[in-house]
């Protein structure tokens, strides 16, 4: 009890006085310093070495985990204890000496072309491998630094904030730790570790540059010798042997790297067209990384022959080398990186997917509600005959991934059906439109533009509306006529008592139902995501060229009906996909949450509609009367609002973080549609009928955008 609140007394201490402990006098780090010097030994192995350095380091730059102060204040603590150990260095000759050598003894064996050409690149292997190479580093305990320089500066400084401070340390300060750590001969040696480094990555860009991905994409005729990449190595090989000094040479190096890098541009808007691969964007990025890498060595190499120009260039170089380490470290970049432009360009896909089939999901005027809530009454009968289908694969009993199969094949099977018969499925297309009003979102430049995407999100909730009410004024109906119909047939209800009272009760909005109905929406979201991913993989695939020349296929039908076959499935692949994702997210998820425990279930508003009616159907008349069939009603309205809600602010979210839409932006658009809504809730839900109202909420969002 006593060592507990000594201990307590100790952080305590440490957490009041900590920040004052490291901003005092320089003369009480003396004791630190003597200790850490004296522990300097030259003849020692390589690990004891380097854990010294790092040990050296870390006092440097450690900083409390609470810090009262700023950043700025803290790297001023760090220079003043740099320059302490400098002059303490400079008044013990003998502990200089001795520190001297250790530290160039350790530079010299840990001299490699590793530093310059694969710190904070990513490494040869594709984007799984990277992955999991972050997940063993992050796992695993960290290996024994190796004898090599970039593992030991990374150990040694792994903080990004460590980048910045070692860019801020002036040309004097500079100096002298050169004059402590390096000689002739070091400087020497990593001279030819630069050029060790140039050489060794633009092997590896031209190695990637003429492979059979690349060249397909942007130079398919053009020989090999004749590629920029071929010319970068010829180039550079000549800069190599040429003097230090000859601009020309250096100046035609730079120029290829940066037609390289405007050929990595290329492949870029060649993926607009035929698709994306996470693979060749990882292999992108990476050759971009690497002509980065070869410009600042070229500036640095340039720079070596004026000392004071030569030591600036080291230091940005280290500094860049940290940061570089530190940003390919994290996980959340290396998925940004690497799918940044896959979630952008599946956006695209869906953006288009949604312009294509144009007014048809957004409403303008009672012409074009009327054709949505049609579409929706087609849908609505579909899906009440999916209803009675569940109930009686429901009855046989089946359980577990049985009966999730069956439900999932149900569910698909009469998704494709709707999409067949120009149906439209309730809060399904919010998921789809989203990224079209994202894409918008790249040109709001004035008050009018910002005026006509708050409209354009309008128009686009008034189409579920009515999506919504065409599918419930025609699923309530049918399943009138069914449930009826097949009572009649059978002389039993479709549900019998106990099933009934329990599809009643699941269907209470004071129970989970919210939950369930939120967790559709994303479910809606995830299977627009697979709609697009599909579409991208037929392009990538270039699958419309396959069909359209597949011999088997145009011996059986024909040039022209395989040409048009290959057309049909290009147009309808998203679709089909995307119906068959929400298929089978919706009877496969109840199975997966019990599988781990968990009480999950869905719930979507025409689905959940067409259960209550069976309810009613079953039980009798009277049960309108009870207060469980209003709250189940209510239910229905709150279902609603969920799945076109949340499908619809996932896909929105996704598709402005993919294209960079700038936070105040968002923030700004999401504020105006509010303000509208609080103006005119009715204009959501139905088409406007007169123009003073529409000139009332134009005034309201020209306010609101005065007011930002």
């Amino acid at each position: 009890m006593k060592v507990t609140l000594l201990k307590i007394r100790v952080m305590w201490r440490r957490f009041r006085h900590g920040t004052d402990d490291l901003t005092q006098n320089p003369s009480q780090y003396q004791h630190r310093v003597e200790a850490l010097m004296h522990r300097a030994n030259s003849d020692g192995p390589w690990l004891v070495r380097a854990n010294w350095l790092m040990d050296v380091a870390e006092w440097l730059r450690h900083a409390p985990t609470v810090m009262l102060q700023g950043g700025a204040v803290w790297r001023n603590v760090k220079n003043q204890r740099l320059l302490y150990l400098l002059d303490w260095l400079d008044a013990h000759r003998d502990e200089r000496r001795l520190v001297q050598l250790t530290v160039q003894k350790s530079l010299r064996e840990a001299a490699g072309p590793e530093l310059f050409c694969a710190t904070g690149l990513p490494g040869r292997q594709a984007f799984f491998g990277e992955l999991y190479e972050h997940l063993i580093t992050k796992l695993l305990p960290a290996m024994p630094t190796r004898m090599d320089l970039s593992h030991l500066i990374t150990a040694m400084f792994p903080d990004h904030a460590d980048a910045l401070w070692l860019s801020e340390l002036d040309a004097a300060t500079l100096t002298r730790i050169w004059k402590l750590c390096g000689d002739d001969g070091i400087a020497h040696t990593y001279a030819q570790q630069i050029d060790e480094a140039l050489t060794y990555l633009v092997t590896d860009i031209v190695a990637t540059g003429i492979s059979a991905d690349f060249r397909n994409r942007i130079l398919p005729r053009m020989p090999l010798s004749a590629t920029p990449f071929m010319a970068l190595r010829r180039e550079l090989e000549a800069y190599l042997m040429a003097h230090q000094q000859d601009l020309a040479v250096a100046r035609s190096v730079r120029m290829l790297i940066a037609v390289c890098q405007a050929q990595t541009d290329k492949i870029y808007a060649h993926l607009d067209e035929f698709g994306v691969s996470v693979g060749l964007v990882y292999s992108v990025e990476r050759m971009r990384a690497q002509l980065a890498r070869m410009s600042r060595l070229i500036e640095m190499r340039s720079a070596v022959a004026e000392a004071a120009q030569g030591a600036a260039q080291m230091q940005a170089l280290l500094a860049d080398l940290i940061h570089a380490h530190h940003q390919r470290s994290s996980l959340s970049g290396l998925f940004q990186r690497s799918f940044s432009l896959l979630a952008r360009k599946m956006v695209e896909r869906n953006a288009d997917r949604g312009e294509l089939c144009g007014e048809q999901y957004t409403v303008r005027d009672k012409a074009a509600y009327r054709t949505m809530q049609r579409a929706a009454h087609r849908g609505g009968v579909v899906l009440a005959f999916t209803v009675c289908i569940q109930f009686l694969l429901a009855g046989i009993g089946l359980v577990g991934f049985f009966a999730g199969a069956a439900a999932s094949l149900n569910f698909a099977l009469s998704f494709i059906l709707i999409q067949a018969v120009g149906g439209v499925l309730a809060a399904k297309q919010p998921a789809v439109t989203a990224p079209a009003l994202a894409a918008k979102m790249g040109q709001l430049d004035s008050v009018d533009s910002l005026r006509a995407l708050a409209q354009e999100i309008v128009l686009v909730l008034r189409a579920q509306s009515a999506a919504i009410f065409g599918n419930l004024l025609a699923v309530i109906p049918a399943m009138l006529v069914i449930s009826i119909g097949l009572a009649l047939f059978s002389d039993a209800p479709i549900l019998t008592p106990d099933k009934a009272w329990a599809s009643l009760q699941s269907l209470s909005a004071l129970g989970p139902t919210p939950l369930y109905a939120a967790l559709t929406g994303v479910l809606l979201w995830l299977a627009s995501l697979a709609a697009g991913y599909a579409d991208n993989w037929f392009a990538l695939r270039r699958l419309r060229e396959s069909l359209t020349y597949q011999r088997r296929l145009v011996h059986v039908v024909g040039a022209a009906r395989a040409a048009r076959c290959a057309l049909w499935f290009e147009k309808h692949i998203a679709g089909i996909a995307g119906n068959l994702a929400i298929g089978v997210l919706l009877g496969m998820t109840p199975v997966l949450a019990q599988f781990f425990g968990l009480p999950l279930d869905v719930r979507h508003v025409t689905l959940s509609t067409g259960t209550l009616i069976a309810v009613v159907t079953s039980l009798g008349w009277h049960t309108v009367l009870l207060s469980q069939f209003w709250l189940a009603v209510a239910s229905i309205g709150l279902i609603g609002v969920l799945n076109v809600g949340v499908a619809f602010s996932c896909a929105l979210a996704l598709a402005m973080r993919a294209r960079n839409v700038p936070a105040r932006m968002r923030r700004m658009v999401l504020r105006m549609v509010w303000r509208r809504f609080s103006a005119a809730p009715l204009a959501f839900l139905f088409p406007i009928r007169d123009a003073e109202q529409q000139t009332a909420q134009s005034t309201i969002i020209k306010s609101g955008t005065d007011s930002e």
